[in-house]
């Protein structure tokens, strides 16, 4: 039975990077596919804080798109082509459908730059990448750059994960086994697909320790003194649940003026308590994100 599961996997995976007929018209199909799923996902709020919105901000599942590119096609400069036009179709119609749904418009294609400076590179990258093909060790050190970015992407996402669990485990899980798995699947050459998945595996469990031995931390300002919030150092504050982290009255130099600090260690809800000098509590609902947060009063 292994033995059968192991033979089922390898004609797969050999028919996913290096078995497909990749024609044109199929690459430009795709580039649409691609490029709709991913405005829709970042359209769509409730997707926001999961493992679903890493397509729409980093590189590791378009990566993974590339590279299945790269082992289905017939030559370097045919590579090159696919790559430059999956990414030049599929890019700015992210961006295109999302603009009836935005608050900045056509102005959101602003950030379509930073993505078409990478769409430029899917040429020559798509051009070395069709070395991989070749089997060769060499190969495995094109293939490095890719799993280096997948491997940014992942300490990213673990770190989400270990803030706001379950939040991001599929993106981190997703990230951790093509780093490992990357090689396998892409060679034939049983001493590069045995040293690429070590070397793998070494690095998953690097990013792995590093982001267990340094949690994550927002630290932010979450209220200023105010007619509605009054804040000095005569008055304390503190979380119902302390586990979400320290929360603090500090005198700011810059605005010379009292601030609420906080420093989350997750994310999730909770209470916030304020305490006047005479005792009395005013309590505030807290929702925390990796990066923002929300506060109600009671």
């Amino acid at each position: 039975m292994e033995k059968k599961n192991k033979n089922f996997f390898r004609r797969l995976t050999d028919k996913v990077f290096g078995g497909i007929n990749l024609t044109w018209p199929k690459v430009i199909i795709a580039a649409v596919i691609a490029g709709v799923i991913t405005a829709v996902i970042a359209i769509i709020p409730q997707l926001r804080y999961t493992s679903f919105i890493g397509i729409t901000v980093t590189f590791e599942v378009w990566i993974l798109f590339g590279i299945i590119i790269i082992m289905n096609s017939k030559s370097n400069l045919d590579s090159a082509l696919k790559c430059f036009v999956f990414f030049l179709i599929s890019q700015p119609l992210v961006y295109l459908i999302q603009v009836p749904f935005s608050e900045l418009g056509w102005q959101l294609f602003g950030y379509y730059r930073y993505w078409f400076m990478w769409t430029l590179l899917c040429f020559p990258m798509g051009f070395v990448g069709y070395w991989m093909k070749k089997d060769k060790w060499w190969g495995y050190l094109i293939l490095l750059p890719m799993i280096a970015l997948t491997a940014m992407s992942y300490a990213t996402y673990f770190s989400d994960f270990l803030f706001y669990l379950p939040r991001f485990i599929l993106l981190s899980v997703f990230c951790a086994a093509a780093m490992i798995l990357y090689p396998v699947v892409i060679f034939h050459n049983k001493a590069i697909r045995a040293v690429g998945a070590a070397l793998g595996s070494a690095a998953v469990i690097a990013i792995t320790v590093f982001c267990l031995l340094n949690p994550p931390v927002y630290s932010t300002e979450i209220m200023s003194n105010s007619e509605e919030h009054t804040l000095n150092d005569s008055y304390s504050v503190s979380l119902a649940d302390d586990s979400y982290g320290n929360v603090k009255i500090v005198y700011m130099e810059d605005v010379e003026d009292y601030m609420l600090h906080a420093d989350f260690r997750k994310g999730g809800d909770t209470v916030l308590t304020v305490v006047s000098p005479k005792g009395e509590k005013t309590e505030y609902d807290l929702h925390i994100e990796r990066n923002t947060y929300e506060v109600t009063k009671k």
